[in-house]
């Protein structure tokens, strides 16, 4: 089944420099080996794909659930460089949480998720 992150987590984002921060914080436990699982450096740098121009980074915090991501050199040269509207990286949290990602269907009954709508509306 096909899913927004937005269902399974809440996202924080922020910046040092050049480098986006963005945490993504499971809402339940039982998220977190799926989501430690679907959400790998590669994917993220996908889904950022011609935003994060470097490497991407990611810390695992089983303790609460939540994986960090760092996106290198996605901030156009950082706050004081950059000419994009989000200098800070802030709304990048919200950008990874309209993922997609495909849920098993035995996972997505036991959690009682409903699939996205269209893609047009990711």
């Amino acid at each position: 089944m096909k899913i927004q992150l937005l269902k399974l987590a809440h996202a924080r984002s922020g910046d040092k420099g050049d480098t986006a921060n963005v945490g993504v914080i499971a809402y339940k436990p039982e998220y977190y080996p799926f989501l430690k699982e679907v959400l790998t450096p590669q994917r993220v740098k996908e889904h950022f794909a011609g935003i994060c121009m470097g490497e991407v980074e990611r810390f695992e915090l089983p303790n609460i659930h939540a994986l960090n991501f760092l996106l290198h050199n996605a901030l156009g040269g950082g706050g004081t460089r950059t000419l994009r509207h989000d200098a800070q990286g802030k709304t990048l949290s919200t950008a990874m949480l309209r993922m997609v990602v495909d849920v098993p269907d035995h996972l997505a009954r036991e959690w009682g998720l409903s699939e996205v709508e269209s893609e047009k509306s990711v």
